[in-house]
């Protein structure tokens, strides 16, 4: 089972120039489609002034995915597709790049379109960097207050997070862990208790 997939780190801007051109490519981080199409609104509305807003957009996880790209009125091949290709190239998932043109009065034909988007997006992408993130699980654990510190231990040797804890006679924690090694660490706290621990999915 997978768990952990690579997004950008950050949401980044990044501007060049070619031939009085100028091409601006942002990055944003978005989760569906619905979210690309309002980010994607939002930089056409505020650079309405604007050429062309190129785009490429892949969300979801795995073989889960949807994507789009858009010439927006380049030559076909020219702009949404070198976007596109520069997100598949680092292997990155739930993320917009748009690069808007902002015509300079000279004509790149559509050797010199492509590596203007091609380059844009990279030098954007490249600028955010990559972060890899993970699938996760959270449950409630109640457990025996004597068993506590170890317990503990054993959440960080899963490296899992503790969301939440009260503590009376029993403590009761909301943990949070990677899909990946949730089964196991329930299998652990189980084992730890006696049995006598409850886990409850949240």
């Amino acid at each position: 089972m997978e768990d952990a997939y690579y997004t950008i780190a950050s949401e980044v801007k990044h501007e060049t120039k070619v031939k009085g051109s100028r091409f601006i490519a942002e990055c944003s981080t978005v989760t569906s489609t619905e979210e690309a199409l309002a980010a994607l609104e939002m930089i056409r509305k505020r650079e309405h002034a604007a050429t062309h807003h190129c785009f490429a957009w892949r969300v979801g996880l795995f073989n889960d995915i949807a994507f789009k790209y858009s010439d927006d009125g380049e030559p076909s091949g020219t702009a949404g597709r070198p976007i596109y290709d520069s997100i598949c190239g680092r292997n990155l998932e739930n993320v917009l790049v748009v690069v808007t043109r902002y015509f300079g009065g000279t004509k790149l034909g559509t050797g010199g379109l492509v590596r203007a988007y091609s380059n844009a997006a990279a030098g954007a992408l490249n600028k955010a960097g990559r972060k890899e993130n993970f699938l996760t699980e959270q449950y409630r654990v109640d457990i025996d207050f004597a068993l506590f510190d170890q317990l503990t231990r054993l959440l960080h040797h899963y490296k899992a997070h503790q969301v939440k804890a009260d503590y009376s006679d029993h403590v009761t924690l909301e943990v949070e862990v990677r899909l990946t090694k949730s089964e196991s660490l329930r299998a652990d706290i189980i084992q730890l208790s006696g049995g006598k621990a409850k886990i409850e999915p949240l």
